[in-house]
């Protein structure tokens, strides 16, 4: 199968009991699965427990090596609504899924369930995409995070970022699944656990028992559920167990659309925040422009890029569907193939990936004609879970948190470590002290960085314009080719924007309102009503100037700031370089930096998080100013 396509679960459905038909097993008991899992999983990690007594803002996490329907994992998370502290904590599931089912099968499976379903219709709307790597799903408003990979386990345990609390060992029988059983595999059970880590199974196999006790768990056979005579129980001998870390107060630099996702981000884990911008309020720069399409352009390659960016755009739409409505109008997004160029990247595009319907696919001009409600030159490629978002108003309501404390009109001009935490100075004497520190300042966060030296992050001028919109064929959906077009918003659209790499002018001007015309016009030539073309005066047009910052490599950067050699600078961490893609990639980057923030499992693989690094910003050798 072409990337990032992945082979679904084919399915035996016998007495209503669903039956892999690939490894001849069933996905659990055919009397009473919930309270197989119940008995097997839940009992036997002690898990109910063991949720009472997780600290405020603390996690426990629990791993799977098999996804299978999800029903271990609806039956925990209702087990930690019922068990789990009042206060706020978050419960972390890890699961791998080879074969994952289709939506079509995973609400019949989970249909048998009754007392399931309002957690069951939460997790089917949620699913991700059939596509290869991690998806991370964020459930009960983010008191539960499941982490989903999909693809083999060999390369789930080496990929992802974890330490469990309990394992709940679900494949398939070994005899019929050999593979998810390997003393390979039960290696990286070990290394994914911690000393008093737990672990259940449903199988009592000798060599299953043996491969666990060599890896160092301690394990006994005790009675199974049903018809299975035995299970496994172990645990990882603890030789004293450590407090867990907590990451004390947190500031953030930076109230654009990645400062205000990240800072909500920590304080729906229960992590009190500072945010912190120089203007009087959020969204007042890269951010604040009233309207934003929600987009990017997946490579022809799928290779680590493109996958970062898949990522990024699947988490975010389902990220944004708290603001539909208000914020986020998920309209769709047409991307033309205006060029012959693109056309034929396009078709290469189609060539050499599969991806399925609900991310994108091809249309034809007149299907984009249908789609779009407008004329358009050719057809191109449809994103059905696209659209646009209101910036400015979606940073306000983010920032908008009881835990969230908010330091407007506070320019910080300087960043310095003192015993033990950070200092932040700025002007007029403000000082502000925090444990950590996170720069999220867009184009201005190099010269905040306390490191001497240069660093690889420019400075972009874009320009967008407001055209009225009595004078357009208004489109219903966002549009994208050389430049965007917005659907309306009240009385105007917003197209843009302009890519200005040596201008530094934060004023509007007539040049580049011309230009953005020009480029829409050459994408749509009949978006503009003929009367209204000819007598359309750039001088008279309203539109706003931001400046996007990028890096040299043109991805972003979210990660802990190094000092200039080899170390990491503790407890000071960059957000930033998102060019014009930010209100794809903030949210997927912010859920990624609160994981490392607060030692919670990673939700990106390492490969991704390797692209992130902040050390391929330096230039040149440099230290600690």
């Amino acid at each position: 199968m072409l990337p990032p396509g992945i082979e679904p679960a084919e399915l035996v459905w016998r007495e209503g009991v669903p039956e892999s038909a690939r490894f001849g097993d069933v996905y659990f008991d055919r009397n009473n699965g919930l309270e197989e899992t119940r008995h097997v999983f839940l009992w036997h990690n002690n898990v109910p427990e063991r949720f009472a007594s997780v600290a405020q803002g603390g996690h426990f996490v629990i791993a799977e090596n098999g996804f299978g329907t999800g029903l271990n994992f609806l039956a925990a998370w209702q087990a930690w609504q019922n068990h789990g502290p009042a206060h706020q904590a978050t419960l972390h599931f890890v699961s791998v899924e080879r074969f994952p089912l289709i939506r079509e099968d995973l609400i019949r499976a989970l249909a048998l369930w009754p007392e399931l379903q309002p957690l069951a219709r939460e997790l089917i709307h949620k699913s991700p995409p059939l596509v290869r790597g991690v998806h991370r799903l964020i459930l009960a408003e983010g008191r539960v995070r499941l982490t989903l990979y999909f693809g083999d386990i060999a390369d789930a345990w080496q990929s992802l970022d974890f330490h469990a609390d309990a394992w709940f060992m679900d494949g398939f029988a070994p005899a019929r699944n050999p593979s998810m059983w390997l003393d390979e595999t039960i290696d990286q059970v070990r290394a994914h656990s911690k000393p008093g880590t737990t672990l259940a199974t449903f199988t009592a196999v000798g060599r299953v028992r043996r491969a666990l006790a060599a890896a160092g768990f301690d394990v006994q056979k005790t009675p199974g559920f049903g018809r299975k005579r035995d299970m496994l129980r172990g645990v990882l001998p603890a030789d004293g167990q450590t407090a867990a870390h907590r990451p004390g107060s947190i500031a953030i630099i930076g109230a654009g659309i990645a400062g205000c996702t990240l800072a909500r981000n920590l304080a729906g884990r229960g992590f009190p925040v500072t945010l912190i911008d120089s203007a009087n309020g959020p969204g007042t720069e890269a951010s604040g422009n009233v309207q934003g399409a929600m987009y990017v352009k997946l490579g022809v390659e799928f290779n680590d890029q493109t996958e970062l960016a898949l990522q990024a755009l699947t988490y975010a739409q389902r990220f944004y569907e708290t603001w539909r409505g208000e914020y986020w109008h998920p309209t769709g997004l047409l991307q033309l193939a205006q060029t012959a160029r693109e056309a034929d990247r396009q078709h290469r595009f189609l060539q050499r990936n599969l991806y399925p319907r609900e991310v994108l696919y091809p249309v034809n001009r007149e299907q984009a004609r249908e789609l779009s409600g407008v004329p358009t030159e050719s057809g191109g490629l449809w994103f059905p879970g696209n659209g646009w978002l209101e910036p400015k108003r979606l940073c306000q309501a983010l920032a908008d948190h009881p835990t969230i404390t908010h330091a407007w009109g506070v320019h910080v001009n300087r960043l310095r470590p003192c015993d033990g935490k950070w200092q932040l100075s700025g002007a007029h004497g403000a000082t502000i002290v925090a444990d950590r520190v996170v720069i999220c300042a867009g184009h201005h966060s190099a010269g905040l960085i306390p490191v001497k030296g240069k660093f690889r992050l420019k400075s972009i001028r874009g320009q967008v314009t407001h055209l009225p919109k009595t004078g357009l064929r208004n489109p219903r959906v966002v549009i994208c080719g050389n430049r965007y077009m917005n659907p309306a918003l009240g009385q105007i659209a917003v197209t843009g924007a302009t890519f200005d790499l040596h201008n530094a002018n934060p004023l509007t001007t007539s040049e580049s309102h011309q230009e953005n015309i020009r480029e829409l016009t050459a994408m749509l030539p009949a978006i503009l009503k003929r009367k209204d073309a000819e007598k359309l005066d750039v001088s008279n047009l309203d539109g706003r100037v931001a400046f996007r910052c990028t890096t040299h490599d043109y991805q972003p950067v979210a990660g802990p700031v190094f000092n200039g050699q080899d170390n990491e600078l503790e407890g000071l961490f960059l957000l930033t370089g998102l060019g014009s893609k930010g209100l794809t990639y903030a949210p997927v980057l912010a859920e990624y930096l609160a994981d490392r923030l607060t030692e919670q499992p990673a939700c990106l693989p390492a490969k991704l998080a390797r692209r992130l690094e902040t050390r391929r910003l330096y230039q040149t050798a440099m230290a600690i100013s």
